[in-house]
């Protein structure tokens, strides 16, 4: 089953959040952008933070390899990332298997 995250049209980024990924996690966007179109791709529903609007979160690895958690929205038929970080020990077992 496709999840309807993989049916957008592009992505939709704030300032703040793109510049707070980098900052904090030095995660860019292009790398939140590449998790989307390799695979494995995990996504499911986030539902402990969706409490305005409907959040998920995708385990995905980058171009280069490199593992991300990432918590997004769909606004628009656009992805819209709110947060992104190197992937727990924990998330990296259940991604891995």
């Amino acid at each position: 089953m496709t999840h309807k995250i993989l049916n957008c049209v592009g992505f939709q980024w704030d300032i703040g959040n793109s510049e707070k990924n980098w900052i904090l996690h030095q995660v860019s966007k292009s790398e939140c952008e590449q998790i989307f179109f390799n695979q494995p791709l995990i996504i499911g529903d986030d539902e402990k933070h969706s409490q305005l609007e409907i959040r998920y979160y995708s385990l995905g690895q980058t171009d280069s390899g490199r593992l991300l958690f990432i918590v997004s929205t769909i606004r628009d038929d656009f992805i819209r990332v709110i947060s992104a970080r190197d992937m727990s020990k924990k998330e990296k077992e259940v991604y891995l298997k």
